[in-house]
Order: structure tokens, then C-alpha cells, then sequence
């Protein structure tokens, strides 16, 4: 690993806590002022994997590779919040849809049609599971899926969105099996989303850049 990517991925591994403790206590309405825990320690070794992987795995321009990771950051932010206080704050969800269709003329990866088919794919795909499956999709969830959409682009998408349903299955699994929900409790689908487009983001050959990093291999990429 780079000295870069190493010092990438220790400010992701901080921010990915402080997010998780900010999100504990505020706003004061939603606050439950948790003490760190388990999560505080998960969030930030997947944030700073996650950070360290693009800094590591992209070939892009500097500027596009800042640009994943201050989409990143906002994704980081997002995530532990949806996880603390069960929903997706615009103050933190319009930013990043502003940042994306910023992007779009930009993105050296993704074509304008392919960012725009993405986006609107993966919100007409969710909508309708969200109107078959009363209270699986939340309407945050399709707000997160559009700038998801433009940053990865279709196909890609669809393999943020299988790999968000799959790690939710398998959490949602484990912890009806540890009795630590029911099964009429609400998991936020938000979390999976970021961490399914992370893993697209650095399994895709092209997304990042065309590389033959070792990451790369072993993600199977």
C-alpha cells in the first residue's frame, strides 16, 4: 500500500467513527447519545478500507479520484446516519445529488447516457420494488439510488443494487438468528446501498480506471 492510500484510508477510519459518534447525538430530536461501540469501530474500518481502496485502486485523474473521494465522504456520513437514526437527511442527501450531476459532463469512466439510464433505472427498479414490497424501499433510499445511478452508470448500478440486497439478506439473517430484531423490524437499506456501490466502484475494471492493481485480484474483479 501507498504512503497515499495509507494516509487516505486512516482519515476515512476517522471520519468513519466521528460520523457514527455525530450521528448519536445530533440533531437533539433524533439524538440517542449511544456510547461508542461496536458500530463506531465497524463504520470506521470499513470507511477506511473504503477509502483506502480508491486511493490505491484508481487510475484516474487526481481530480476524479478526489472527486470519488468526496463522494465517498458524503456516502460515509449518510450511511451512519441512516444506521443511528433510521432515515436519510436531505442536509447531507441534496449535496451529493448536486455533487453527481456535477459530475456527469466530467466523468472520465462514465459516459452522459450511461449515468443518466443508470440514475433513472435504479429509481423506476427500486420505486416499483418499493410499491410490491410495502416498506422495503424507503423514499429516502430512491433519492440515495439516483446520484448512485450517475456515478456508476448503467449496468453497474444494478450490481450496487444485488450487492446491497444480498448483504442486507445476510445481516437481516443474522440478526433475526441472534434475536436482535423481528421479523416486522425496520433495517435501514441505505447502508447496504453505500456499501454495494463501494464494492462495484472497485470491482468495475473501467470505473476507476483501467488498472491491474493487486486489489483489483483479489476482489476477483
Amino acid at each position: 500500500m501507498t504512503l497515499l492510500a495509507a494516509l487516505v484510508g486512516a482519515l476515512f477510519a476517522i471520519l468513519g467513527g466521528a460520523a457514527e459518534r455525530l450521528a448519536s447525538v445530533w440533531p437533539a430530536d433524533e439524538a440517542s447519545r449511544r456510547s461508542p461501540g461496536f458500530r463506531t469501530v465497524a463504520l470506521g474500518l470499513a470507511a477506511g478500507a473504503a477509502g483506502a481502496g480508491i486511493a490505491l485502486r484508481s487510475s484516474l485523474p487526481w481530480w476524479g479520484t478526489a472527486f470519488e473521494l468526496g463522494f465517498l465522504a458524503l456516502l460515509v456520513l449518510l450511511a451512519a446516519t441512516d444506521l443511528e437514526q433510521r432515515r436519510l437527511p436531505h442536509l447531507l442527501l441534496d449535496p451529493l445529488i448536486l455533487a453527481a450531476v456535477a459530475f456527469v459532463p466530467f466523468n472520465p469512466q462514465v459516459t452522459p447516457l450511461d449515468a443518466l439510464i443508470g440514475a433513472v433505472a435504479a429509481v423506476a427498479f427500486l420505486g416499483l420494488l418499493g410499491l410490491l414490497i410495502r416498506g422495503g424501499v424507503a423514499l429516502g433510499d430512491l433519492y440515495l439510488v439516483a446520484p448512485l445511478g450517475l456515478l456508476l452508470g448503467w449496468p453497474a448500478i444494478f450490481s450496487a443494487i444485488f450487492l446491497g440486497a444480498v448483504l442486507s439478506a445476510v445481516v437481516s439473517t443474522i440478526l433475526l438468528a441472534m434475536r436482535r430484531v423481528g421479523m416486522r423490524s425496520y433495517i435501514p437499506f441505505g447502508p447496504f446501498l453505500v456499501a454495494g456501490a463501494v464494492v462495484t466502484l472497485l470491482r468495475d475494471p473501467m470505473l476507476l480506471g483501467e488498472s491491474a492493481h493487486v486489489l483489483r485480484i483479489m476482489l476477483g474483479a
